[in-house]
């Protein structure tokens, strides 16, 4: 019974289970879908209740009832109180909903990166200022996921992925969300809430994934006729596998840029038809 409850419960609630964050949202949510499914018993029983009792009878004459007051004012400043209760319950969230906490003390991928994978002041950071920070970018019609660690001077050369994230656990990601062309929205709903990527401007979000695991996402705003196409998914590894990925990923982009340099010279070098005019 108790499983049934919790399951029909998660069908009206959003997922949660893989960010702190997002742990917090789904809480809040509840606790908020527990209070409207008692006040909506309570509502509908009274509503079944004054239709049997006072059901219509034979010779029976409706009392003529011009108000009470002591009811209307108590239900309004009980729904006064709801309200505020409420209020002061989200705020007091808000905090460790918006903030980021430390990564674990046995996630080591911040200290394996030289200092690379610190955060700049312009976001929220956790309390000892470090975290891995991603560049989320969205394109008609992927996302772009570029990791600290340029290897050219001119900033270019930064490790990157699409469409699937990889992270490594127990450490606090901070995501930098932006646009190249038009209005995305980034949504992994299992570590947090939608955040617009707004050409021209910034979006910042963050979570820690405490465990491996696959988690699926998608753009949840309409953004062209290849909309539906634009999935994402974080990966999230141990921070020795995510290492080893990361420097994979930096050893292929330098291997991609020496070849296309040597293209480059060989078609300076070349004349007549053969010849390719370089920018």
């Amino acid at each position: 019974m108790g499983h049934l409850t919790n399951s029909t419960l998660a069908f009206f609630s959003p997922l949660s289970g893989g960010s702190p964050n997002a742990n917090q949202i789904g809480n809040l949510y509840k606790i908020t879908l527990y209070i409207a499914l008692v006040i909506f018993i309570a509502v509908e029983g009274a509503l079944l209740y004054a239709l049997i009792k006072f059901r219509a009878r034979k010779g029976a004459v409706a009392a003529q009832i011009r108000g009470n007051t002591r009811l209307e004012v108590g239900w309004t400043v009980g729904a006064g109180v709801i309200l505020v209760a409420l209020a002061v319950l989200t705020f007091a969230k808000l905090g460790s909903i918006q903030d980021p906490s430390n990564s674990n003390a046995n996630g080591d991928a911040l200290a394996s990166q030289s200092g690379l994978l610190y955060a700049s002041t312009e976001r929220k950071l956790p309390p000892n200022g470090k975290s891995l920070n991603i560049s989320v970018i969205g394109r008609q019609f992927l996302w772009q996921f570029v990791y600290p660690g340029q290897t050219e001077s001119d900033g270019l050369g930064a490790p990157y992925s699409y469409e699937q994230m990889v992270v490594p656990t127990n450490t606090t990601v901070t995501l930098d969300i932006v646009s190249a062309d038009v209005v995305h929205s980034w949504w992994i709903p299992e570590l947090g809430g939608k955040f617009q990527a707004v050409p021209g401007y910034h979006s910042y979000t963050w979570f820690k994934v405490s465990k491996p695991g696959l988690y699926r996402g998608q753009c949840a705003l309409l953004c062209g006729r290849g909309h539906a196409r634009m999935i994402a998914a974080v990966k999230a590894v141990p921070p020795a596998q995510f290492d080893a990925w990361l420097a994979n990923q930096k050893l292929m982009i330098a291997e991609a840029n020496a070849a296309a340099q040597a293209a480059r010279a060989k078609l300076n070098t070349q004349t007549g038809a053969g010849q390719v005019e370089n920018p």
